[in-house]
């Protein structure tokens, strides 16, 4: 029975640890976007979740969708997911890469998805309770 509720939880929990890992690294962006040379990172979300759900770590295919997008490695990771540069949209005179504009909208956007989980895992709780009890 419990290895059925945890099962349940699965995609839930990698999806809010992973929306919590990146809500970091947009902070660190925002924190350094006055930092000469810092390089904005971030992860992509889809690959990486599907990565954390099928077990495989370190290395993810990157798939965009423009170029402007998510650009080269950076060597890190976050649950296996590779951190990635941002493309530069507007550079800078001191090699700084974070667009404030940017890191604020997805920072907005990661915090409202992430809250939404936490809904959704809330309710879902309540429903498997429910069930349990009646």
């Amino acid at each position: 029975m419990t290895g059925r509720i945890d099962n349940l939880f699965q995609f839930n929990q990698a999806a809010l640890n992973l929306r919590a890992a990146r809500q970091e690294l947009i902070a660190a962006n925002i924190a350094n976007a006055d930092t000469p040379n810092y390089k904005a990172r971030d992860i992509d979300f889809a690959s990486a979740l599907r990565g954390a759900l099928s077990g495989t770590g370190g290395s993810l295919p990157i798939t965009t969708t423009s170029p402007a997008h998510i650009g080269e490695v950076s060597g890190e990771s976050v649950m296996g997911a590779p951190v990635l540069y941002r493309k530069v949209i507007q550079p800078s005179a001191d090699g700084n890469t974070v667009d404030m504009d940017v890191e604020r909208a997805q920072f907005a956007d990661n915090a409202l998805r992430y809250e939404a989980s936490v809904k959704f895992v809330s309710d879902q709780t309540k429903d498997v309770l429910a069930a349990l009890q009646g």
